[in-house]
């Protein structure tokens, strides 16, 4: 059944990946077992999210390795996703659009939350837009019905995507798009989150770079990155890793992904991000 689901899920557009399985005990299929710190929610591809494919024909070869495995659908593409986790965040989103939900494709998730669909805004992942509440955009995924999760719950359709993707409520919208980045010294009122978010973007835009173009990309998004880091925000060695995952998706060799690497990132430390909050503005 995940294998025909995925392959629907395809054939409307939607990069499909493989995802790893709670079993009947609620440990992973990973060989962390009952100590993955995320049981049945991540990728059993060796370069996660950036292998996710439209590919009836490797999608078939995936699930015949993996005929259980849960289905991740990368987020950005045909749709953003409002990630509802708990009766704080529904009742948090409900008052920021004044219970006035749109009505589109959503799901049940495993654990009681809620999946909205939205069109593609082109923002990254958000973390804790309020209480409960994460969006997944570029550069982010989500798991989709049949998908099991580890309380022996599966993820089931409370709408259908048969109906039309609302757009983002303007509240909505505002509250993803954060603070401006004006020059000089009014910078960023959350930069944990813009953090995040330049993370994601940047990842997400080098898996896809097309040739000619890649080693640029790299570097721009390494220097980018390394500004980040200069400023604490983020920590080197997991943009490495995140940015060479992507390098090599992209086509990159190894001796090409280091050098640009340790050039990019050297130079965007030595010019540190310098955002502060409104509060310090």
């Amino acid at each position: 059944m995940s294998l025909t689901t995925a392959l629907a899920y395809a054939r409307h557009g939607i990069p499909v990946l493989p995802v790893h399985t709670p079993d009947p005990g609620g440990a992973c299929s990973c060989d962390r077992g009952a100590r993955c710190a995320h049981i049945g929610k991540h990728p059993r591809l060796r370069h996660g999210l950036t292998e996710a494919s439209t590919d009836e024909d490797l999608i078939t070869i995936w699930w015949s390795h993996w005929p259980e495995a849960n289905v991740g659908l990368r987020t950005g593409v045909v749709m953003d996703v409002a990630d509802v986790d708990s009766a704080e965040g529904w009742h948090g989103l409900r008052h920021l659009l004044g219970d006035d939900i749109p009505p589109g494709p959503a799901v049940r998730t495993g654990r009681g939350g809620r999946h909205l669909w939205f069109l593609p805004t082109g923002f990254g992942n958000r973390v804790r837009l309020l209480p409960g509440l994460d969006w997944r955009g570029a550069g982010g995924y989500v798991l989709a019905p049949p998908s099991r999760h580890a309380s022996g719950l599966d993820y089931r359709w409370i709408r259908r995507p048969s109906i039309p993707l609302p757009a983002g409520p303007p509240p909505l919208l505002e509250l993803i798009k954060g603070p401006g980045f004006p020059p000089a010294s009014r910078r960023v009122i959350h930069p944990d989150r813009y953090a995040e978010a330049a993370l994601a973007a940047e990842t997400s835009r080098m898996a896809w770079a097309e040739p000619g173009t890649r080693n640029d990309t790299l570097n721009r998004a390494a220097f980018a990155l390394g500004r980040l880091v200069g400023a604490g925000l983020l920590d080197a060695q997991s943009v490495r890793s995140e940015l060479t995952t992507a390098a090599r998706r992209a086509g990159l060799g190894h001796a090409e992904i280091r050098g640009t690497l340790r050039s990019g990132l050297t130079a965007g430390i030595r010019q540190p991000f310098e955002g502060r909050s409104r509060d310090a503005a």
